[in-house]
């Protein structure tokens, strides 16, 4: 039970320490899927913490990145707290205040616990849609042959820019990636290249590894050069570069013209279910 005179403060960069503490030694605790970790954010705005008697006692953070997308990347509390008096006593501290700062901003979850899910839907979550998880093995992969009219190499620093508006433009503003979490996608990928004709670049896949194979965590390309191999062509050059014997992809379970191209290739689906959750 949460003490009488607990209240929810901001997180500062002294809260380290205590933070670390909650993320690793308690099971009660969800974590976005991301680039950076829970301690990275540490510092930014909406990050939020529920302090008894000089002690953190949970934590939630949910950074807009990009800009009015406040996705929740940490909310996790001690056993002694239940999930929902945690929850309800730091949620609407943050709730209020992201609302008064921009009342556009939506704040959303990829859910990976059920004990989560159901916490957000009793606070007036809705499901927007489901993430699903494909897996491709090299017996079932069907290679691409690359159009001629364009070509794929690895990615240089000065493809950042372009590589932006890309993302912009095939996601729309709530799911793009902004620069920063671009850059910190490439620093610890396995693979990260481009495909570009006398245009410039027209798209590109960024892939992390893991003890399985890869995973191509970023498949994009143009919407005015889709539907010409171009993806098809960067994931067969991701497969022939790193020689991963599996690789895993995300993608939205609405997203027809991704899971056409993922079952062409060869990829399945593996049956695990990701939802999203944003709150109206």
């Amino acid at each position: 039970m949460i003490n009488v005179s607990a209240q929810p403060r901001r997180v500062e960069l002294g809260d380290h320490y205590q933070i670390s503490n909650l993320i690793f030694h308690e099971a009660n605790i969800h974590r976005h899927l991301d680039w950076r970790s829970p301690l990275e954010w540490i510092g930014a705005p909406n990050y939020w913490a529920l302090e008894e008697y000089g002690h953190i006692t949970a934590a939630l953070a949910c950074p807009e990145d990009p800009p009015r997308a406040a996705w929740i990347r940490l909310f996790g509390h001690q056993p002694h707290l239940s999930p929902r008096e945690a929850w309800t006593t730091i949620w609407g501290m943050a709730h209020e205040t992201i609302r008064a700062a921009d009342p556009q901003t939506r704040v959303a979850s990829i859910v990976t616990k059920r004990w989560f899910q159901n916490l957000l839907l009793s606070s007036g979550f809705e499901l927007r849609q489901n993430i699903v998880l494909l897996q491709l093995t090299l017996d079932r992969f069907s290679p691409f042959s690359a159009p001629q009219d364009f070509r794929i190499r690895p990615m240089r620093d000065d493809d950042l820019p372009a590589i932006v508006h890309i993302d912009l433009e095939a996601f729309g503003w709530f799911w793009h990636n902004t620069a920063d979490a671009l850059q910190r996608a490439r620093s610890v990928a396995v693979s990260a290249t481009v495909a570009e004709n006398d245009s410039g670049v027209i798209g590109y896949q960024i892939s992390t590894g893991n003890p399985f194979g890869a995973h191509l965590a970023r498949l994009t390309v143009k919407p005015a050069a889709q539907g010409y191999g171009v993806g098809g062509a960067l994931v067969n050059d991701l497969i022939q570069r790193i020689g991963a014997s599996r690789v895993s992809v995300n993608t939205q379970e609405d997203n027809a013209a991704s899971l056409a191209l993922y079952r062409k290739i060869g990829f399945i689906r593996t049956g695990e279910c990701f939802p999203v959750l944003i709150y109206p």
